[in-house]
């Protein structure tokens, strides 16, 4: 890896207890360059485990956990208040397809799935920007699915104008009325997550804002929370079985090293999505809007910004 000009010393991860997030922690403590890794996640007694855990593979103690839950803007804030120092980085990694209750609404008003994804992370940037603590780089763990896996069936979004409106009745579940299918559902909701990094890459061009996809990755958390069958197929036998074979899947620790590639390259352009080449989920990432033009359309950019902070307080 090139050294990067970002100087990257302070890195926050949210949802770094487990899967992705966690792997990305070791991988940054065993950088030279990286000093400090705050561990937001949402159970403290996980936390305590995970940060012991990297201690121990790592033999570096430069680990400090942050309680947040991004589904709770209020437990965002409280976090962000909570810091004594500006971040480097920011890895915006927590997701997933909304656990059991994918399409329960929040106290803001949107669903669970949107809260997990996208909700809970304009706050965290919001309040660090507000706060003044925010230096170099935020990280969007976004996904293929933004903007269609046809091999896996995750259809490309197809919204009808991506007006404000539409991505309003995305983010709190009217538009998919009784279709509502996680898989799908996650797909629009990181698209719109995708859209809103691009403008805040307009908005602040003195940090960098880049959506990066850590590809088909085995072992991941957000398969938990599949339906029972679903998960199964995907976790026990695609993902190990079939999908590698495909170029459809690869270890946790590659899409870790995505993350942590990204936030010290700085040949990647803010207000872009990275992701595989197109029929691909492993491999080298690429500039998605060449395989999906909507991706940088300024006004759907422009929507899915002000429909996500109509749902903040």
């Amino acid at each position: 890896m090139k050294k990067s000009k970002l100087n990257n010393k302070t890195i926050l991860i949210t949802g770094a207890n487990a899967g992705i997030g966690k792997d990305t922690a070791r991988q940054l403590a065993l950088l030279k360059t990286t000093k400090k890794v705050y561990l937001a996640c949402r159970n403290k007694d996980k936390a305590v485990i995970a940060k012991r855990e990297l201690e121990e593979i790592t033999g570096r103690f430069i680990f400090e956990i942050v309680i947040m839950d991004v589904t709770s803007p209020d437990s965002v804030r409280k976090a962000v208040k909570q810091l004594n120092e500006a971040i480097d980085a920011v890895i915006l990694n927590a997701g997933g397809v909304g656990g059991k209750t994918p399409r329960k609404l929040t106290k803001e008003g949107v669903t669970t799935i949107t809260a997990v994804n996208l909700l809970g992370h304009v706050v965290l940037v919001d309040e660090l920007l507000k706060e003044d603590k925010l230096n170099n780089v935020v990280l969007y763990a976004s996904s293929e699915a933004a903007r269609g896996i046809k091999q896996t069936g995750m259809k490309r979004p197809d919204l009808k104008d991506s007006s404000v409106a539409e991505f309003e009745a995305v983010f709190n579940g009217e538009l998919f009325g009784d279709k509502f299918d996680p898989l799908q559902v996650y797909g629009v909701v990181k698209y719109g997550g995708t859209l809103w990094m691009s403008y805040m890459a307009r908005k602040y061009p003195s940090i960098k804002f880049i959506s990066v996809s850590p590809g088909g990755t085995r072992g991941t958390e957000g398969m938990n929370d599949l339906p029972f069958v679903k998960r199964i197929l995907f976790k026990y036998i695609g993902m190990p079985v079939f999908m590698p074979l495909m170029g459809l899947s690869h270890k946790l620790s590659k899409g870790a090293e995505r993350f942590v590639d990204s936030i010290n390259n700085d040949a990647l352009q803010s207000g872009v999505f990275y992701a595989s080449k197109e029929n691909v989920l492993t491999g080298p990432i690429v500039d998605q809007s060449r395989i999906f033009q909507d991706l940088k359309n300024e006004v759907y950019q422009n929507n899915a910004n002000e429909a996500i902070r109509r749902f903040i307080n």
